[in-house]
């Protein structure tokens, strides 16, 4: 019997997860000198995080150590099951390597574990869109190859994009610059993110003189999505928003108005996601052609 697993970076509702069947693997967040374990929304505070955030606080993400992943895994492996873990973008954090330390270890503990990790080389509901269909798959009967080997198929048609409201989150990540945070905020830049093929974040445009809820930034979502959304694929539309439930509902009842018959959900980005966005980014995952 194999067992499923995803980590909280790729924001399944917790609700959602549980359904599939998923162990959810908390990734950790440090706000106020206090670290928090995401929970998908179980009982996260959203308000209150971007609360601090707006007030000036500098939230911190770290990974999880060899121990942590073991400590999640091994209950499973005594057990003698498999586990299938469908993971964000291994470009994205260095604790994949400490997660590769963790299963060397356990695989000379266990000689005959089978553990199979699939990168969904996405972040957000980039990758949870793809545990979310790759859950259904696994559910009505396929094996952990069929299920990875569907993930294959579906992961590069997963379509991202984050509307970022101010650049100085993206350079305390690293993302960018300074000078271009700085030249972004003079010059009211709002940057478009994307998640690339081999997993990256990168900037895919760059709307000026807007705010990330205004209407010239929805309509360009809204273009995004004609210009390439798959009809005929069997997966809701996901529009996610950092602490700006107004955009959120402007973009949606957009979606909703071009294509009524498809599933569109909406939900907040988490802690983790959001240390590094900042509050203000709306953000539109869907499948593309």
């Amino acid at each position: 019997m194999a067992v499923l697993f995803l980590d909280t970076d790729a924001e399944l509702w917790w609700t959602t997860a549980k359904e599939l069947g998923f162990e959810v693997i908390k990734m950790p967040y440090t706000l106020d000198e206090t670290e928090y374990l995401f929970d998908s929304g179980e009982t996260t505070d959203f308000k209150g995080f971007y609360k601090r955030m707006r007030e000036g606080a500098v939230p911190i993400t770290s990974a999880l150590n060899a121990e942590n992943y073991k400590e999640i895994f091994e209950p499973v492996l005594k057990k003698g099951e498999e586990i299938f873990y469908i993971s964000f973008s291994a470009e994205l954090s260095g604790t994949f390597a400490q997660y590769d330390v963790a299963v060397k270890e356990l695989t000379e503990i266990y000689p005959d574990a089978k553990i199979t990790r699939f990168d969904t080389r996405n972040i957000s509901m980039g990758a949870g869109i793809q545990a979310y269909l790759a859950g259904k798959f696994f559910n009505a009967g396929h094996t952990v190859e069929e299920t990875f080997d569907y993930l294959g198929e579906i992961s590069k048609k997963v379509t991202v994009r984050f509307i970022v409201d101010d650049m100085v989150y993206l350079k305390r990540g690293g993302r960018i610059s300074a000078t271009k945070a700085t030249l972004g905020s003079v010059f009211k830049i709002k940057p478009v993110i994307k998640v690339t093929d081999d997993g990256k974040l990168d900037v895919c445009a760059k709307l000026t003189g807007v705010t990330t809820g205004s209407k010239k930034a929805l309509n360009y979502l809204i273009d995004e999505i004609k210009k390439s959304l798959d009809e005929d694929f069997d997966a809701p539309i996901v529009v996610v928003n950092a602490d700006d439930e107004e955009a959120s509902a402007g973009l949606t009842a957009s979606i909703r108005e071009a294509y009524p018959d498809k599933e569109i959900w909406e939900q907040p980005v988490g802690p983790v996601i959001g240390a590094h966005c900042g509050p203000g980014t709306i953000g539109l995952i869907f499948i593309s052609k």
